[in-house]
């Protein structure tokens, strides 16, 4: 089975996220906040919720964190609004770069994203210019030290949970499946008693881009500048690691 590997990145990426961690914790409260607010507090009947509510245990955020997003989402006042946008464009040596954001003022996230692009060597393209190079897909991984299985044994327990893919490498096995079956897929994993090292939604681009090493930092630089606004949720590259 083939598929497009993500671990390396995110691997390389953990340390610069445990520098922003006050950061990403920000906007973990107000996508919990919204996916609460859109569709009620209780994870096991709002699966948007369920997922941001994984993503903020994968981050190691305290629970009183989540608790107070939760409540504010459901308390009798108004709240704050927030729209979901989306920017496209390339960076160096061409590489598509797809840009998700939680916003309540989109003059003032289309302005930082602009100026994030142009200043670090990438092009603001169109909606639709690089979305059709990305597919939405599940991501689940599963560090391979410690565990007694080869990737036959592997795979089968994939299909039986209902994955599409499996990526496998001397550190990771990486499972990719459906969106509307990740759900599914996660919990059946987890019950199967592996031990998930990530697990959530992802943007898989269709097809990678090499660039040289410099542009490669050129690139990064304008990643994390993107990554560091308070809007951006996330950040997704055709970049070929």
């Amino acid at each position: 089975m083939s598929g497009h590997s993500k671990w390396n990145n995110i691997q390389g990426r953990k340390n610069a996220q445990d520098a922003k961690r006050g950061k990403i914790f920000q906007k973990l409260s107000r996508e919990i906040y919204m996916a609460a607010k859109a569709s009620g507090p209780d994870p096991d009947t709002n699966p948007a919720l369920r997922l941001v509510m994984d993503k903020a245990k994968a981050a190691n955020m305290p629970n009183d964190n989540v608790d107070r997003a939760i409540k504010k989402a459901t308390s009798a006042t108004e709240g704050e609004n927030y729209d979901e946008v989306s920017y496209e464009g390339y960076g160096p040596g061409g590489v598509a770069i797809l840009v998700h954001a939680l916003t309540d003022n989109r003059n003032r996230t289309a302005t930082n994203v602009r100026v994030a692009f142009t200043r670090n060597g990438g092009n603001l393209g169109e909606t639709g210019s690089v979305s059709y190079m990305f597919d939405r897909r599940g991501y689940m991984a599963i560090e391979r030290p410690g565990l007694d299985l080869d990737e036959d044994a592997m795979l089968e327990a994939v299909i039986e949970a209902g994955g599409e893919d499996l990526l496998t490498s001397p550190e990771v096995f990486e499972i990719y499946t459906a969106p509307e079956d990740f759900p599914a897929v996660r919990d059946a994993l987890t019950e199967a008693g592996f031990t998930l090292a990530q697990a959530e939604l992802t943007m898989v681009p269709s097809t990678t881009t090499e660039v040289t090493p410099e542009q490669k930092e050129q690139l990064q630089r304008l990643v994390d500048k993107l990554e560091d606004d308070d809007d951006v949720s996330e950040v997704y590259t055709s970049l070929e690691e």
